[in-house]
């Protein structure tokens, strides 16, 4: 196993090319709740990883080849990181925002279709959360995070949803 620097670097840069490729399809193709992937999406993450790595490393799988890419995006991901705390419109730009999908009981149908989630799915969000119908909500948001936040009874009970688990919390007046 033979260290050599240009072999390194060369797979460092395509890797971090890869990652904003990634990034840049994810924006332009849109997002739903990325927290909880379907299966469809899932076999999809699966396969573009896979389809991705020999872009990354080409036949280069020795130890130093996965650590360069592995450094490559570290580094990246960082400065994104870095970066979006850093810009608000550069965190909006690569994230977007978050998007209002019922107020007062009403689909926002604009926003729905933007965020690719359909009414079967919207009313899941709502059951998951602990209430029967849309009629209910007062606020629900599609957070960046691709979490779905709840608001209830004039806003006084927020429900948020991670894995599988509900979470509720009441508000004192």
């Amino acid at each position: 196993m033979e260290f050599n620097l240009s072999q390194v670097l060369l797979i460092s840069g395509k890797s971090i090319l890869i990652y904003l490729f990634i990034i840049l399809a994810i924006r332009l193709f849109g997002k739903k709740e990325l927290a909880q992937l379907s299966v469809v999406d899932l076999v999809f993450i699966l396969l573009i990883s896979n389809s991705v790595q020999n872009a990354m490393v080409g036949p280069d799988t020795t130890l130093w080849g996965g650590m360069a890419a592995a450094t490559g995006l570290f580094v990246i991901n960082y400065i994104f990181k870095w970066a979006m705390k850093r810009f608000p419109k550069f965190s909006n730009a690569v994230q977007g925002s978050e998007l209002l999908l019922i107020y007062k009981g009403k689909v926002n149908k604009e926003n729905l279709q933007e965020s690719m989630l359909t009414m079967d799915e919207l009313h899941a969000a709502v059951r998951e959360h602990g209430l029967e119908t849309i009629a209910e909500v007062d606020l629900a948001i599609l957070e960046v995070d691709g979490n779905i936040s709840v608001m209830s009874k004039d806003y006084q009970v927020k429900t948020s949803r991670k894995r599988r688990a509900h979470k509720m919390i009441v508000k004192s007046s």
